[in-house]
This record gives C-alpha cells, structure tokens and sequence, in this order.
C-alpha cells in the first residue's frame, strides 16, 4: 500500500468504475449514521467545514458510521458502473482524523442483473491497514470480472472517497461485422493510459457518455510556457478501423487548444509504458485540424482512407488546453 500525493500508474491508467458520474450506486450499508453512503462514490475532491453540523452531529463529506460498541465492523455494498477487472483501489480518509477506520478490506462479485448473495463474494484486498487523513492506494492482482463490491471498514468509522481503479470488459464477439461502435467508450473498454500534462484533473472523463457538464468536466493541461505540445495516449476497447472522430471543446473559451492532431498504431499486445514510449513515432490518422471554442467538432473526411486497423491513439493537443469529450468511432475487425 502506498498513501500521500503521488498516486500509482493506475489511478492514470484505468477508469474508476465506482464513479458515480459514470452510474456506480451505493445499494447498502450496515450504518451510515453520520454521514450518507452515496457522498463516498462522488468524483470532485472531498470538502471539509469546520462549522457545518446536521441533526446527527458533525457534517463530514463522505461515508460515516457511528461507534460500534458491540463488537463486528462496517460494511457498504457498492455496484460498479460498469463490469471489469479492477487493478487498483483508492480509500481516501481526507479529513477524517480521529473518526477514520485503521483497516480495510474489498470482495467482488459478479451478478448481472440480480442481487448478490452470500456465495458470490470473492476477495480481492485482504484486511490492510490504512491511514487517516490521506489518500491510501493499493494495487489489485486478480483477473476476475466483477459488477458489484463490498467495501469492509474495521471496525467502523468514515471514508471520505472509494475510487475502485479498472477497466470496462467488452465481448467483442458479440459486435457485428462492418456495424460502427464508439471504440474509444468506457463501456467498451477504451481508457487513457498516459498524458503529458493533467494539472486540472483526471483526463479519463474525456471518454464518459454525453456532454461535459462544465468546465470541470473533461481533460485541461496547464499553460504551456516551453513551445511544446500536450499530449494524450489512449488504448481502445478492441482493434477496429476508424471511420469518425469526435473532439468537444464544450465549455472551453480562452483556454481550448487552437489545434489537433491524431497518429495511431496497431499494438494489441503492447505494454503501456511501451506504448508511452513509441507514441511520438507513430503514424497520422488525422493531420491537424483548426479547433473552435465550445463546439463539437466532426472529422470523417480528414481521417487517412488508407489507414489500417489500430489499437491505441495519440492525441495531439496543440500547443495546451482542454477538451471536455474525444470519441473514435470505428468498426471492429473480427480477424484481428
């Protein structure tokens, strides 16, 4: 386990499936007395208010419970946005000092459309020790798929934030030959594996379903001062031909990038820091392309016609500045 402010690779390279912007729900808790369930799965940073009391007592912004005096421990039961491999787990106990539980543990299940039950449950972070007041990381080595977890708290006590580190898992045998699917898609297991700047938060939300909300939403590097360009890598749910492409610029007004550009590669078994390192060399899908503030713009004609089946994208962000939505949208090549 680690804790403090630099997070491990998978907190870049993997979704949050316990994002409540992306549907992950809090189904039950054991006690959430002093502070509810849902604030736990939140995606902006935890708050704290020194004055702020509600009718239990002291406002804390995430999961609570009271002082157990009888003996077992806490427990919520979370499902996950979407079903997928976990490959790491962040407990944030931000502001929780002397209320924060010294221990932790996780299990999954994977149950579809039903409720889970007692013989479901597998473990996937046995007890581990954790601190207050910090963000406390622990990667997961296990290949299960999992829809549903149950957060175990020892013995009680309160988490400001659970982010559950993972990827979307797509049966790609199901899509059908020459059908266009959003390939770069959470849902389908697209996911940003690396960046060169993401001063203003996680860029991931650049892949989530509808518009960006604000200008919170979506990937924003700081101000360039060095006549460079930013950059973003991503490995798609599956190989597939690119047929269109999507970059949003909702939200953003004096601070968009002026232009884009993307390259692309066919990688499948590329490891990701591989793939960080031969990015740059990789050829041009789409040459650059003037950007406006606050649209949506379209590309179909500009993308390179001779241009095979790719894995993994580059996106070029010239010179700096955000973007709220990328989609790459293609068809899949079943022979791949």
């Amino acid at each position: 386990m680690t804790n403090g402010t630099n997070p491990p690779a998978f907190t870049v390279r993997y979704v949050n499936l316990a994002s409540e912007t992306l549907g992950a729900q809090a189904l039950s808790t054991s006690d959430d007395f002093f502070a509810a369930k849902e604030r736990m799965l939140q995606d902006t940073d935890p708050v704290f208010y020194p004055d702020k009391y509600d009718e239990n007592g002291k406002w804390m912004d995430g999961w609570e419970s009271r002082r157990r005096r009888h003996g077992g421990h806490d427990h919520c039961v979370v499902r996950l946005a979407h079903a997928g491999r976990i490959h790491g787990v962040e407990v944030d106990t931000s502001f929780f000092t002397g209320n924060y539980p010294p221990g932790f543990s996780l299990e999954g299940a994977l149950c579809g459309d039903r409720e889970p039950g007692d013989g479901d449950w597998q473990p996937i972070v046995e007890e581990t020790a954790i601190a207050g007041d910090s963000k406390n990381y622990v990667p997961v080595d296990n290949d299960g798929i999992f829809d549903t977890i149950c957060l175990h708290i020892y013995p009680d006590g309160g988490v400001a934030r659970l982010r559950v580190y993972g990827q979307s898992v797509w049966d790609v045998a199901t899509a059908e030959p020459g059908v266009e699917y959003e390939l770069s898609a959470i849902k389908n297991g697209g996911r940003v594996i690396g960046y060169s700047d993401s001063h203003y938060g996680p860029a991931w939300p650049i892949f989530v379903p509808g518009c960006g909300v604000n200008m919170g939403d979506g990937w924003e590097t700081r101000r360039r001062r060095d006549g460079g360009t930013d950059w973003l890598v991503a490995a798609l749910g599956c190989p597939g031909r690119v047929t269109r492409i999507e970059v949003d610029t909702a939200h953003f007004k004096g601070n968009y990038p002026d232009r884009c550009s993307i390259q692309a590669a066919l990688a499948v078994d590329i490891a990701d820091e591989a793939a960080l390192a031969e990015a740059e060399s990789w050829p041009i899908l789409l040459p650059e392309q003037k950007l406006e503030m606050d649209r949506q713009h379209f590309f179909a004609d500009e993308i390179e016609s001779e241009f095979g089946p790719v894995s993994h994208i580059r996106f070029n962000n010239i010179p700096d500045g955000g973007i709220s939505r990328l989609r790459i949208f293609g068809t899949v090549d079943t022979d791949e």
